[in-house]
């Protein structure tokens, strides 16, 4: 066959297998369908036409369904006004970017957008705009100056033409999807602006609007009461805003309140919730979504019943108990007992008679000598001293008379004895007696050979330290050594260097995971406003993508989120993740910080993780962390060392041991934008804390001294409570300091010496049921429910020269045992097991 007619003959071959296959479809076509389009989107184009033209047409980076020109415009050509199309409606144009509207993200695949000509006068800040002159005014609130023209009426004639025209093609375009940029992207855009004639285009059927009756009716009704933030972001989002109901008035609130009064209260654009808006946003609700609006409207009427007040967040006493029970036990031997933690030779209890003339009263099988019979409703204070011993302790009411009566029982929790001595006396400069004997009613703890290496270290040039030991409920050592600061930010010794003292306040670093964070979440699980197992996003709704909706509080605790060990928010050199101020860092850590493992697949330690619990804390309690650790947990313990931030609040340099000797520059060795330079005191180190969180931080930014961190310890080892005060229960606690997810080095919040490898903090004679942590800046601390003993050590051994150390800088002061931990601990349990040997 000749080649010609072979390749014919193949064509045409191809040509009848091409329409045999077109043909062989048969149609049938469906109901379940809808159109791809399902918004219109308003933009003004901020520049000029022939600019528009040039940025929308030529660049390539951006482009509209449609541009409408505006009279009067020296750049536009043409004589008349035009429909300028520049992208098919079927075809995608990049108008809206990151968006969200109803339900859908990324409108670029489900709208048509307009771009109007219209001009904006934009100034930089409140300086510039003031400059200006009086006839400018900023009509978008503070955060976005700028100033909005009047659109041409001819124009806006010709975008109702086109938006009906628009609206025909596209049925599945509901009126309340015809909505401006800033409506899709409130923290990013305002366009169309507040001058926008939107009630002009809902009279010519485009678009939506409220009844004027419907709003004047909510109106009344919310100037009387006045719905939460919550709520009112829940109706926005029910309308169709992509806000995240936080219950707080946090910027995402500031720009989606603006741009929904852009939208609808064109007059009032302030981006404050007020009950006019509240108003505007409910009588939407209303007109277009009833059945959302009757969740919302219940849920008003609940919120709006007025309130007990709230039980106090720290409940009263290790026992608080009416008896006889109100709910008595089946089992014969369970009914009107209890137990409490004492010390021998320690406690007292206080009784309110109520309407009781007599019981009895055993502590520990022992009838307690009360004077009877009772007068009614008087309190009576008994000492528990004779009866008590180191440890449980029991306590059973019987014989409550006449029948029917009751009676209430108060005992506290332990105090620490001598508290309040005073230690600066205890021994001489560098201090600890030269026998390095503590006596404390007759009991002797040697503590010379721990005494002996600091004050070793302090002469071979370990700058300072604070030792605090406390057994069975009373300090037995408390002793200060060295300089609370020996060097100039030159890193020249002083000609008198400031003495370390027992009162120095320290920066706890990495301490403040556990006696702020760690601390306010089991307060808050204690009081069920926290679940341990429930996703972060529970309490921080925008904690969402890339597998953040799987991760939950107890992920974080436990350093199982998968966060790497750390991110440099604050060097310029880190692009993506840059911020110095808190809230940007805020929005990073909620939204953009990427997991280096997947959940749960290793404990990997991270300062990240904590950083989200003190947001998620903050969320919870609607408090700033420093404010609700410091006057609903601290203050309720009489703390008045422990706070963030406290040059701020009042303290003196002077009262602070300090750490770096130039900033955080390593001496000079390390440079980024803003890094200070001087003699670190009272300030935070950590360089996240202080520059990107404003000192405030769920990892670190906690200073206090020894004695006030004491309280706190005894707390953990009363199981939770502190003379009146309790933050936790003795459940919460074991789940807390118990391995988790396979690591016996980490319980939730807390290191555990569970783990063999832990010895480097805790020593060799920790028990398995120790606990505590570390702070960079040179803090550790123990407590061990075992021996019934906490220790605490504070150093500011950072406050060092820096040396060179295999191409890294490295801090001398981290060379001495001092600095390393392990040593001291060992040698203090030395000392302690050897005193109880010899009692």
């Amino acid at each position: 066959m000749k080649p010609i007619i072979k390749t014919m003959l193949l064509a045409s071959i191809c040509v009848f297998i091409s329409s045999c296959i077109s043909s062989s479809y048969t149609q049938l076509p469906s109901v379940n369908y809808s159109f791809r389009v399902k918004s219109l989107v308003m933009h003004f184009t901020a520049i000029n036409y022939q600019k528009s033209v040039d940025a929308l047409v030529k660049e390539g980076w951006v482009s509209s369904h449609y541009l409408v020109p505006e009279s009067n415009d020296p750049s536009y050509p043409y004589d008349d006004l035009r429909i300028l199309q520049l992208v098919d409606e079927n075809e995608r144009a990049w108008h809206a970017g990151v968006s969200y509207w109803q339900g859908r993200t990324g409108l670029n695949d489900s709208s048509i957008g307009i771009e109007i000509v219209n001009v904006p006068s934009c100034f930089q800040n409140q300086k510039a705009l003031e400059e200006a002159g009086t006839a400018a005014k900023a009509e978008h609130g503070p955060n976005r100056l700028c100033v909005f023209p009047d659109y041409d009426p001819k124009q806006i004639e010709l975008v109702i033409e086109l938006s009906k025209d628009i609206l025909s093609r596209n049925p599945d375009i509901d009126a309340t999807a015809v909505v401006g940029h800033s409506d899709i992207a409130p923290s990013r855009k305002n366009d169309p602006g507040p001058r926008f004639p939107w009630f002009q285009l809902y009279e010519a059927g485009i678009g939506a609007w409220y009844e004027q009756d419907v709003l004047a009716k909510y109106w009344q009704a919310f100037n009387a009461n006045m719905p939460n933030i919550a709520l009112v972001q829940a109706a926005l989002r029910a309308y169709g805003y992509g806000i995240i109901e936080t219950g707080i008035n946090d910027q995402q609130s500031i720009d989606t309140v603006s741009a929904f009064q852009m939208h609808f209260l064109p007059w009032q654009v302030s981006g404050n919730i007020d009950s006019s808006t509240a108003a505007a946003i409910f009588a939407l609700l209303e007109r277009y979504f009833p059945e959302r609006l009757e969740k919302l409207t219940e849920r008003y009427e609940i919120e709006s019943q007025p309130r007990p007040d709230s039980e106090p967040q720290i409940t009263k006493g290790q026992i608080h108990q009416v008896f006889p029970l109100t709910r008595s036990n089946t089992r014969a031997f369970v009914n009107n007992r209890a137990s409490f933690k004492a010390y021998s030779g320690r406690g007292s209890m206080i009784v309110n008679a109520m309407d009781a003339e007599s019981a009895d009263i055993f502590i520990n099988d022992q009838a307690l000598n009360i004077t009877l019979p009772f007068e009614p409703s008087r309190l009576y204070e008994y000492s528990l001293a004779k009866r008590t011993k180191d440890g449980l302790n029991s306590i059973r009411v019987e014989n409550i008379e006449p029948q029917g009566a009751s009676l209430e029982i108060h005992i506290p929790y332990p105090d620490i004895k001598n508290l309040n001595r005073n230690y600066k006396n205890l021994g001489r400069s560098n201090n600890a007696s030269a026998s390095g004997k503590l006596n404390i009613d007759d009991a002797a703890y040697d503590f010379s050979a721990v005494d002996t290496l600091i004050q070793q270290d302090v002469i071979e040039g370990f700058p300072g330290a604070v030792l605090l030991v406390m057994h069975k409920g009373e300090i037995v050592k408390f002793d200060a050594y060295g300089y609370a600061q020996k060097y100039s930010s030159d890193g020249m010794l002083l000609q008198q260097p400031d003495m370390m003292t027992v009162d120095t306040h320290f920066d706890l670093a990495s301490n403040t995971k556990t006696f702020a964070t760690t601390l306010a979440i089991m307060h808050l699980v204690t009081q069920g406003k926290v679940h341990l197992d429930a996703p972060i996003s529970n309490y921080l709704p925008e904690y969402l993508g890339e597998g953040r909706e799987a991760r939950s509080v107890s992920d974080l605790l436990a350093h199982a989120s998968g966060y790497d060990a750390d991110l440099r928010f604050f060097d310029q050199n880190n692009e993506d993740f840059h911020s110095l101020n808190r809230s940007t860092t805020k929005d990073l850590l909620l939204s953009q910080v990427p997991f280096k493992t997947g959940r749960q697949s290793e404990q990997h330690y991270s300062d990240i993780n904590f950083m989200v619990l003190g947001l998620l804390i903050e969320r919870v309690v609607g408090m700033a962390l420093d404010e609700y650790l410091e006057t609903q947990i601290y203050q309720a313990l009489d703390l008045d060392s422990l706070r963030f931030n406290p040059l701020q609040k009042g303290a003196s340099k002077r009262q602070f041991a300090a750490t770096e000797i130039q900033g955080n520059t390593r001496q000079g060795r390390i440079q980024f934008e803003g890094a200070r330079e001087h003699v670190l005191r009272g300030e935070v180190h950590d360089e996240k804390a202080f520059y990107s969180m404003g000192g405030v931080a769920g990892h670190a930014g906690l200073f206090g001294t020894a004695k006030d961190l004491a309280v706190l310890a005894q707390l953990v080892l009363n199981g939770g409570g502190y003379d009146d005060a309790q933050l936790f229960d003795e459940a919460t606690l074991a789940r807390f300091t118990s391995p988790r997810y396979g690591s016996d080095g980490f319980g939730l919040g807390w290191r555990l010496a569970a783990d063999p490898a832990m010895a480097w903090h805790f020593g060799p004679y920790a028990s398995t049921r120790a606990f505590g942590h570390t702070g960079w800046t040179g803090t550790a601390t123990i407590m061990d429910p075992e021996y019934d003993l906490a220790i605490i050590l504070l150093t500011n051994k950072k406050h060092s020269k820096v040396i060179d150390k295999n191409g890294e800088p490295y801090f001398e002061g981290d060379s001495y045992e001092t600095g390393r931990y392990g040593s001291v601990m060992s040698l203090v349990y030395e000392a302690i097991i050897a005193g109880e040997a010899s009692n």
